[in-house]
């Protein structure tokens, strides 16, 4: 189960992150880890980059209120995001 914890009108959660793969996809892993392909290289911040970039398209939210909290030079990060809540993460999971 995804742990996502909730405060203030923000969600914080883990995800692992896979640079280089042939398609941008997120998943929910077994070990309550988010689990996010991205085409981006893990080279000069590219992939963090397309890391906001994919998550705001993808929960339809502007890239300032996406956030790396820690973890910006692992695969394991933690991932703020302003605005929305677990419920609507949970949705946007399940299509």
């Amino acid at each position: 189960m995804l742990e996502i914890c909730e405060d203030s009108g923000s969600i914080v959660f883990r995800a692992r992150i896979v640079p280089r793969a042939s398609r941008n996809s997120i998943f929910e892993g077994q070990d309550g880890v988010l689990k996010i392909s991205l085409t981006a290289p893990p080279v000069d911040g590219e992939a963090n980059k397309e890391l906001v970039k994919f998550l705001s398209k993808l929960f339809g939210v502007s890239k300032s209120r996406v956030s790396i909290v820690s973890g910006a030079a692992s695969q394991n990060k933690r991932i703020r995001i302003d605005g929305f809540t677990a419920q609507k993460l949970k949705e946007k999971l399940r299509r």
